[in-house]
């Protein structure tokens, strides 16, 4: 009995034991399981959310809003940007965020299921990309040309080069910054005009085309991702450097003012149908939007009460770093104008007097007494009066400054950013490591955001014909690629780009988005599409989409579509800016004038607005007084 009640006492507890057990076991379990769940979904999120991100401060808000600022007046581009920012860029961002949640396919394929008698518009999207991929792989070719000079000491753009066996004189780089002059002689070796045509390639840039098509069909073939770290550290390296640059360029002679002129609004400027054009296709262009981007990124459900704030992230993120980057610009133009003219005479002629007392020039390389008291023009009239061995060393040690005077307007075009961003790293100590550093951070970041744009055109593809052979399908995007940027590495390479940045691809994209809009909101419908998406994900969207959707972004896009219109009918044709080498003559195209060439451009040695298409008469220059 003892031994029974023993085993009965035992036996009872047991069962209750095993059972508690086996519950908390399961229970953990599913516990563990939610977390891993949602530890995977949350990272996920964060991975979508740095990807896009990085995709929207690499895509052209360093080198790309700079310049349209400055060319359309700076507060006033500013202010119209962020209006157009509001009204449809981060609506629209919205909108292509959750159609992908929704439908969870391709950019081609998205726009088949909704109106498949406009399934063309998917089509649109992957030819904006390779137009888009095709020149931004030369930005990538620019930043690894600075890369590769930046392990020279010292840095080669901070003096005036001895210029052989081209054809230009030895005072042109004193007419103009050094780094100006570097940019368009020693990066570019830019022609005059665009008529010489794509008669030679320039080698180095041809290397460094390949280099750049060759890198992305690795990355491609491989599969090759950036980790989360990665993308955090990359964001975070290219602010801390911009933040540094500009902290550092805050004490050059000039920065308040120049702040002080770079938000400064004229309201004349709005009447500007240029200034609105720009402005808004830029919205669309920094965003990704009409090129599938988006649409493609977003690869997990991460609910769509998150989209919101993530569209309003990327676009303040987006807007932050333009800021930053067009202040830094804005503030080394104030500096070249401060320094320029009689203050660079000044400088000049106190280095020399220096260098010969202590022996470094003979005394016949002194200037005369009376030189600061004449024209900046005639300093270098006296150069070019010096024997050649003496005015080759004149050149050589002279300051890195414009002698002849000048507005604020130095340069425009695309490479404004890399001639400003040269100047601010060649203020620092150890400045071949800052420049090492800045210009690799932007070549990783432009590679990153080509890739993104890549994937608008390889996606569709491998979803449909090449299913079976994607690395095939790299090679040949890889290969068109690198044969179709051939013609943006010629001497008149750049202002080719520069047409095709400012005219072909502006109107393009907001005619793709301007399609897409009046496909969703009128055609599917957009209280159709709010009730399916409400229903699909479970969550309600804005009150006011379907008003916002109708009546705000699509009326925005129509109206710029029509100004992109009416200027290809206007009289004025487009131009471009040149890079004039040598001394300009006054003349009109045709006997009537259709650009007008700012002061400082009619000298030697500077950028010039030459019409496009190039008069038969006119060389491609036409000035009015």
């Amino acid at each position: 009995m003892e031994s029974f009640e023993e085993i009965a006492d035992e036996e009872v507890p047991k069962e209750p034991r095993i059972y508690v057990s086996q519950s908390l076991r399961r229970l953990t379990r599913e516990i563990l399981a939610t977390k891993t769940q949602n530890c995977f979904t949350q990272t996920k999120r964060t991975e979508i959310t740095m990807i896009q991100i990085a995709f929207s401060i690499g895509l052209d808000s360093i080198w790309r809003f700079p310049y349209l600022c400055h060319r359309n007046g700076g507060g006033s581009f500013i202010l119209v940007y962020f209006f157009m920012l509001l009204l449809f860029g981060i609506p629209l961002l919205y909108i292509e965020m959750i159609m992908e949640q929704w439908l969870r396919v391709d950019n081609v394929r998205i726009w088949k299921q909704l109106v498949p008698w406009l399934g063309g518009i998917g089509y649109a999207s992957i030819m904006v990309c390779i137009l888009v991929s095709l020149y931004n792989s030369v930005i990538i070719v620019w930043s690894l040309s600075y890369l590769s000079h930046s392990f020279d000491h010292p840095l080669p753009w901070n003096e005036c080069p001895l210029v052989k066996n081209i054809n230009v004189t030895d005072l042109s780089c004193l007419r103009t910054v050094s780094h100006q002059y570097f940019w368009y002689h020693t990066t570019l070796s830019a022609s005059g005009h665009i008529e010489e045509g794509v008669k030679a390639l320039v080698l180095h840039l041809t290397l460094g085309i390949f280099a750049a098509w060759f890198l992305l069909f690795l990355i491609m073939i491989t599969g090759l991702k950036v980790s989360i770290p990665m993308l955090i550290f990359s964001v975070f390296l290219l602010y801390i450097l911009l933040l540094c640059l500009f902290i550092r360029s805050l004490f050059l002679e000039g920065a308040i003012a120049s702040l002080r002129r770079m938000v400064t609004i004229e309201l004349s400027a709005w009447a500007s149908l240029d200034l609105w054009r720009q402005a808004g296709s830029h919205v669309l262009y920094s965003l990704g939007l009409g090129m599938g981007t988006i649409i493609n990124l977003s690869s997990c459900k991460t609910g769509g009460s998150n989209y919101a704030q993530v569209a309003s992230l990327m676009a303040l993120v987006n807007l932050v770093t333009s800021l930053l980057a067009t202040s830094i610009i804005f503030i080394v133009l104030g500096f070249w104008a401060a320094t320029s003219g009689h203050a660079c005479v000044e400088k000049g002629v106190s280095k020399l007097m220096k260098l010969i007392d202590d022996g470094v020039l003979p005394q016949d390389a002194k200037p005369p007494e009376n030189i600061l008291l004449q024209p900046p023009l005639d300093y270098l009239d006296w150069i070019s009066n010096l024997p050649r061995h003496l005015q080759d060393q004149v050149i050589r040690f002279s300051p890195s400054c414009s002698i002849k005077a000048q507005k604020e307007k130095f340069m425009e075009g695309p490479g404004l950013a890399f001639a400003a961003f040269s100047q601010v790293v060649s203020l620092f100590p150890a400045s071949s490591l800052w420049a090492i550093l800045f210009f690799l951070t932007l070549a990783v970041t432009e590679l990153s955001t080509l890739i993104r744009i890549l994937e608008g055109i390889v996606v569709p593809f491998q979803n449909s014909i090449f299913r079976n052979y994607p690395q095939l399908l790299s090679a040949v995007v890889c290969l068109g690629g690198f044969l179709g940027s051939f013609v943006f590495t010629s001497r008149p390479g750049s202002y080719i780009m520069s047409l095709f940045d400012d005219r072909l691809v502006p109107l393009t994209l907001i005619t793709i988005v301007a399609f897409q809009n009046v496909a969703l909101a009128w055609i599917y419908g957009a209280k159709r599409f709010r009730e399916e998406i409400s229903s699909e994900l479970g969550h309600f969207l804005w009150s006011f989409f379907t008003f916002l959707l109708c009546y705000m972004t699509l009326p925005g896009l129509l109206a710029l579509l029509i100004i992109c219109l009416i200027q290809l009918y206007q009289r004025v044709p487009p131009y471009y800016i040149a890079w004039n080498s040598s001394v300009s003559t006054h003349f009109t195209s045709g006997g009537t004038s259709r650009t007008t060439l700012p002061l400082n451009a009619l000298k030697s040695h500077c950028p010039k607005r030459c019409p496009w298409p190039p008069s038969s008469t006119s060389h491609g220059l036409s000035t009015a007084w």
